[in-house]
């Protein structure tokens, strides 16, 4: 390749990255702001609705048991269901002893049982079978407008004012809502993993930091600069749904939440394009535990990648509803754009140094010439661009979530953060493998702690 047609190809890559990097600063921009400038929203009263938690679980002996015994002291009027997915160890059991520990049976703690072949199919499958459960439960006398269910993970602790948080005028209190997500936190943040010494105890405790820093500030920004564009997602975690809402996009087979392995953002699209408003909350939050183990983290992140390219499959019905602006098209779009957007950007991003790499083996001579002319600026400008959206989010995270040590630790936070984010470029292309390979199979993300068909369910009250 000549010198004239390297420097054809450098300035082409370079301006569809500097393109790419400007809008994503941009964007970036535009949701810092109201992220800094909002304030406490009005609580309601949590007694003006019934509330009834689903806990999906597969394998979870070791938290299950804690679980319920922290939900049914801190939310004594709620409904809780466990929803077993035929695990193969004893979550079974410490749900029984739970729910038989005082004089007589806890009432409030119910028990769903999944069998194979019908069970472990993912994790929307076992929230359809707890919202059927209740439907049974409750009976066709229930007011499905006051009734709300709430996702909880098998480690989740929600925080003990989100019920009346949830509850409020402006949320819950609206009947044009029909769903609310809060805010997620990492339990374990700051906290370093018991029997792991030196740099992977270290590493660890600092990718458990970035996770809850994800969480906390960029995540929560964006959540909150979607009330504007009114497409707020909903998340796994600490998830709130009106059941009349549920009822309205569960079909026939009575299953509100799709098959997608990100069914979570699969049923804010079905929520938002029936009509439904959805909401957000970082008055109140839930905790839950951060991945200590990178391989886990990498696979946790693939299956949200691929996830997100399957529910590409809802671009054409997005850009059609008429219950979305123009605006909020946009951003779910944009969204569901990302993980392409990486993959073309782990292609375009690196191009520049590449061709600059083979010029200066070629004509080393000019290209130093070509710097002392003033073109490191360029270079430097294409670094700031590409490295300040991420970075800047360490230092916000340290003034308003985490106010440990100095601000130069906000800006060490920022910092890893980048690189943080770039590991999404590895699993981009590990969820398209896996497309193109159709492994589209749920896997759980083991925790810590471990280092249209008929359905097999029974259902224990």
């Amino acid at each position: 390749m000549t010198l004239i047609s390297l420097d054809a190809l450098l300035g082409f890559t370079q301006a569809i990255a500097i393109a790419m990097s400007m809008a994503f600063v941009t964007y970036v921009f535009l949701i810092i702001v109201p992220f800094l400038r909002r304030r406490p929203d009005q609580k309601g009263d949590a007694l003006d609705w019934d509330w009834h938690l689903l806990i999906p679980c597969r394998d979870e002996e070791e938290v299950i048991g804690d679980t319920i015994r922290y939900l049914r002291q801190t939310f004594p009027a709620a409904h809780l269901w466990v929803i077993d997915d035929d695990s193969a160890d004893d979550t079974v059991r410490v749900v029984d002893e739970r729910r038989n520990a005082g004089a007589e049976p806890d009432e409030n703690v119910h028990l769903v049982r999944r069998y194979r072949p019908d069970a472990r199919l993912g994790k929307g499958e076992a929230l359809n079978a707890g919202y059927r459960a209740i439907k049974a439960w409750l009976g066709d006398d229930a007011d499905p407008g006051r009734v709300i269910v709430v996702v909880v993970d098998a480690d989740g602790r929600p925080a003990p004012n989100c019920l009346s948080v949830c509850a409020a005028p402006h949320l819950f209190g609206d009947p044009a809502i029909g769903a609310v997500q809060i805010d997620v936190r990492m339990s374990n943040r700051g906290q370093a993993q018991r029997n792991v010494k030196g740099f992977r105890r270290s590493r660890g405790s600092l990718l458990v930091r970035m996770q809850d820093l994800e969480f906390r500030s960029a995540i929560a920004a964006i959540q909150y600069s979607r009330k504007f564009t009114g497409t707020i997602s909903m998340g796994g975690n600490g998830q709130f749904t009106r059941l009349s809402a549920l009822d309205s996009i569960a079909g026939d087979d009575l299953q509100p939440w799709g098959g997608c392995l990100l069914e979570d953002f699969e049923l804010g699209v079905h929520l938002l394009t029936a009509g439904w408003r959805t909401g957000f909350s970082n008055d109140t939050h839930v905790d839950q535990e951060g991945l200590y183990s990178v391989r886990r983290f990498l696979a946790q992140r693939t299956r949200w990648s691929q996830g997100t390219m399957q529910c590409s499959r809802y671009t054409r019905r997005i850009w059609s509803s008429e219950h979305l602006s123009t605006v909020g098209t946009a951003e779910m779009i944009y969204y569901l754009a990302q993980p392409w957007m990486q993959l073309v950007g782990s292609i375009v991003y690196p191009i520049p140094m590449i061709i600059l790499a083979a010029r200066t083996v070629q004509a080393p001579d000019v290209t130093w010439a070509w710097f002392g002319e003033g073109a490191w600026m360029f270079f430097a400008v294409y670094g700031t661009i590409g490295l300040l959206p991420f970075l800047v989010w360490g230092p916000i995270y340290w003034l308003r979530c985490e106010r440990e040590g100095s601000v130069l630790r906000g800006i060490g936070w920022g910092l890893t953060y980048a690189v943080y984010i770039y590991s999404f470029y590895i699993t981009s292309w590990r969820a398209l493998i896996r497309l193109g390979r159709k492994r589209n199979g749920w896997a759980k993300t083991r925790r810590n702690v471990h280092e249209a068909h008929t359905e097999t369910a029974a259902v224990e009250h």
